[in-house]
């Protein structure tokens, strides 16, 4: 009798154990616990704009440096390594379709190519550049491309956390990338799928990640890998800000991107032209009714300052936009709280892209206030409008887009800042203005302008 009680509790006590490996594997996070991760829009540096897919250790350390002393303070936290980290041989100016020297672990996941990220021999991953980001009080991000390696698929190798399921066992050629061929997709009814996502996920925990962009997924929609990636980091036990690439992201699936990522793109890439900034205030419009909560819509990265020293969309060069038209892009990505990721190169950056991003008038209001209106007359004349959750505070944006033409408001104030007396500043500059029954505001072609509106 003593012998098989002793069984049964032994029996028991694995059961009970089995069972709760078993919760820990579904979920560890609650669902919709990801949107406690960024109750503000998230800010930081990516390497896309100024290092393509060439970018090196050295690098990376010398921006997040340079962000801890100069731009932490005002909130800019997160260093993401851009694309193709994973390739020995990538160059600037085009991807080396022909032969990528791909890096992959026994288990088909990305490896850190050591020849540009030294640190990460020894099968360290980027663990310990993780660790040098975290030293400065920042944190860590990296980027990837949906889908599984194809190099994985031809060889066969194993997915961690199954029996016997290999690679090839779970991907379709359909609907692979058409601009970058490195992974095929992920069919998400498989077996094995979800536990592929689960295992690299599972990695980027160990190495310290704090923040994942994922490519090629929100254009076209990837409804089915967008959800084992939800399941992935609620599981893996570490809160990962999830960003979603590129736009356009349809605004119909605006309910279903804001219950599994944290941020998703509106448009395509955004570059140093003047065209790019029309375009994304159009998109803009449809997004801003939808108010969500620790997740936001994406005007994607800023393009200033020195940008483009090995990078994808020509030559070495400071940003072409000229200032009127930078302080226009950078007005219309807080006012509307768009997550801040800047690219240009930090150690190299100049006074006016500097004063740009460490506004703390301009970034209180990026935080705090949430937009109430968006208007455009004709194709050209927007003002935005926003209230600050914390202080009242009104603002106004202007913006006049046409290429040739003047542009003129007489707005009625009492509509967006109510009818008591006001003090208004100009956010930008520091000025005061007259915001009398006789307030107007006149704009040349491609410029903005910024006031906040405060009870006297």
């Amino acid at each position: 009798m003593k012998n098989v009680t002793l069984t049964l509790l032994c029996f028991c006590t694995m059961l009970i154990s089995c069972g709760q490996k078993q919760q820990n594997q579904t979920s560890i996070f609650k669902e919709g616990e990801f949107k406690e991760w960024a109750q503000t829009p998230p800010m930081g540096w990516n390497s896309w704009d100024c290092y393509g897919p060439t970018v090196m250790e050295n690098e990376v350390k010398a921006n997040a440096d340079y962000m801890a002393t100069n731009l932490k303070e005002y909130g800019w936290e997160y260093v993401v390594v851009d694309i193709r980290w994973f390739v020995e041989n990538d160059k600037a100016g085009g991807y080396n379709q022909d032969d990528p020297r791909y890096v992959l672990d026994e288990f088909g996941r990305y490896q850190p190519a050591v020849n540009r990220f030294p640190s990460a021999g020894d099968g360290k991953g980027f663990k310990a550049l993780a660790d040098y980001v975290h030293s400065k009080g920042l944190k860590f991000g990296i980027h990837i491309m949906r889908g599984i390696p194809k190099e994985a698929v031809m060889q066969k190798l194993p997915i961690k956390g199954t029996k016997d399921i290999t690679a090839d066992q779970i991907y379709s050629t359909e609907n692979q990338c058409e601009w970058l061929k490195d992974n095929y997709t992920v069919v998400a009814s498989k077996p094995g799928a979800q536990e592929y996502y689960n295992s690299i996920f599972d990695m980027y925990a160990d190495w310290g990640v704090d923040f994942v962009k994922i490519d090629d997924i929100s254009r076209p929609y990837h409804k089915d890998e967008i959800e084992l990636v939800r399941h992935a980091i609620d599981q893996c036990g570490r809160p990962i800000v999830l960003s979603l690439s590129p736009g356009k992201t349809p605004i119909l699936e605006a309910k279903h991107v804001s219950n599994h990522a944290n941020m998703w793109r509106m448009v395509d890439d955004v570059w140093d032209v003047w065209k790019d900034i029309p375009n994304l205030m159009k998109v803009a419009e449809d997004w801003f009714p939808n108010n969500f909560k620790g997740t936001w819509p994406d005007c994607d990265m800023i393009p200033l300052g020195h940008i483009s020293i090995r990078g994808e969309r020509g030559e070495d060069r400071m940003t072409r936009l000229t200032k009127e038209e930078q302080y226009t892009l950078m007005t219309l990505f807080t006012i509307v709280r768009s997550p801040l990721m800047y690219g240009g190169d930090l150690p190299t950056m100049d006074d006016f892209t500097l004063s740009l991003l460490t506004n703390k008038e301009v970034l209180r209001m990026h935080r705090d206030a949430k937009v109430t209106s968006y208007e455009v007359e004709g194709d050209s004349k927007y003002i935005i409008s926003s209230v600050n959750q914390k202080t009242g505070e009104c603002y106004l944006a202007f913006f006049n887009l046409n290429d040739d033409k003047d542009a003129d408001f007489t707005p009625d104030l009492a509509r967006y800042v109510g009818t008591d007396a006001m003090t208004c500043v100009n956010l930008w500059t520091g000025e005061k203005v007259d915001c009398g029954k006789a307030f107007a505001v006149a704009l040349k072609p491609h410029c903005s302008v910024l006031y906040k509106f405060q009870k006297q």
